[in-house]
């Protein structure tokens, strides 16, 4: 019984709330239509509609509240061909809500009727509309962009992408014929990226490397992507698409050295170095790169050669030294001492020279310098130099 009382007054208060929503529609189109244009006024109400939930199928609501938004763009636009005051960012949000308001709507024109036909009403009408505003959507994206904000920007990239996959804008065929998706693709991963968020730097990032004149950055946001989802599979296969597509950009070469050296990987760490340096046969850093893997390899030799080469092209640079140093220090323990005297003090006078350079450029690191410097001063018998590293390990043994 109580049940039915329920329903009863259910029903009763249906009639009420269509003609309360009759009247708010009727008066929202009285201000958009007025000579004061009261568009402002037009969309509170029908947002304060949509606050319903049994309002939110209703087209008349989106239809009205469309017209309400287009009417405060328009003025807005005029404002700034006028040269008048205007806030940009308002003017921006106001056409990202046109394109908001629009999807809705056209997702509801095209539900079928009771007799499954479908035929929309408005469709034609905002498509041709809309589809001419969609440059101020990609418009506002940058501008987010150039005031660095991400979140803003990142909005509007991906309300001018969705425009791909609207059936609203299907007839003007957006991805055969918009040249400038690639780019808002890589403005939209860009600032995905910015914001830390994997999954809105990967959404766009296929289309995002259509853009050719920032592939690399790209690939460096989709890397950094993969390594925040710690996805090591796809952030080490990216890092070597990268660096096969650019070499010398900075990022890739570093991180796919570090890898494949931490996991002991030393003939592809060489094959890396190698294809560097057919990029770029005077970079200090592939040198020094290509000096330090062979140092592992124990081919002491060649890496001393690198490891000059890139003191030619940076004599400032200190972790040639040290490699040179250290190579040196390995052939000396190679040999014997006794039967090979002579090679053998040459070699660790040579390791002295680097490694106190190495010393002079880097006075900080002692735990790295103090141990090499103590095994060369021991060999070489010099006594007031062993004396004070002696005191300097002490002293790090303390720490």
């Amino acid at each position: 019984m109580k049940h039915i009382i329920i329903t009863l007054l259910l029903l009763a208060m249906t009639p009420c709330l269509t003609v309360a929503q009759k009247k708010e529609l009727s008066q929202a189109r009285t201000y958009i239509k007025s000579r004061n244009k009261k568009y402002t006024q037009a969309e509170q109400l029908m947002t304060n509609l949509l606050k319903d939930s049994a309002n939110r199928d209703n087209k008349d609501i989106y239809q009205v509240l469309l017209e309400a938004v287009k009417g405060q763009y328009d003025q807005a636009n005029e404002r700034m061909y006028l040269k008048q005051k205007q806030d940009t960012a308002a003017f921006f949000a106001l056409a990202q809500r046109m394109f908001t308001i629009a999807f809705t709507l056209d997702t509801l024109d095209m539900r079928p009727d009771k007799k499954g036909r479908i035929k929309p009403s408005y469709r034609q009408r905002y498509a041709s509309m809309l589809n001419n505003y969609r440059a101020n959507i990609y418009n506002g994206g940058t501008f987010f962009v150039r005031k660095n904000k991400w979140k803003e920007a990142y909005q509007f990239m991906h309300t001018y992408l969705d425009c791909i996959r609207q059936p609203l804008f299907e007839q003007y065929n957006i991805e055969k014929t918009d040249t400038h998706l690639p780019e808002a693709a890589y403005w939209a991963t860009y600032s995905g990226y910015r914001q830390h968020d994997a999954e809105l730097t990967l959404r766009y990032h296929q289309r995002a490397l259509q853009d050719t004149a920032h592939t690399s950055f790209t690939m460096q946001f989709i890397a950094e992507a993969y390594h925040w989802e710690d996805n090591n599979k796809q952030y080490i296969a990216t890092l070597e698409k990268g660096f096969d597509n650019n070499p010398t950009f900075p990022y890739f070469f570093p991180r796919l050295m570090d890898y494949y050296t931490s996991n002991h990987q030393y003939e592809k760490a060489l094959a890396l170095a190698d294809k560097a340096l057919e990029a770029c046969d005077t970079c200090e850093l592939f040198l020094f790169a290509k000096s330090s893997v062979l140092l592992r390899l124990e081919r002491w030799e060649e890496s001393i050669s690198y490891s000059r080469m890139a003191m030619e092209q940076n004599d400032t640079l200190p972790e040639p030294y040290f490699n040179a140093s250290l190579a040196y220090v390995n052939m000396a323990d190679k040999l014997d001492a006794n039967a090979d005297k002579e090679k053998y003090v040459e070699y660790y006078q040579r390791a002295r020279t680097y490694m106190e350079y190495y010393r002079l450029l880097m006075p900080r690191e002692e735990e790295k310098w103090a141990p090499v410097l103590y095994r060369i001063y021991l060999n070489l018998n010099l006594g007031k130099q062993f004396d004070e590293i002696d005191k300097i390990l002490k002293n790090i043994r303390k720490k």
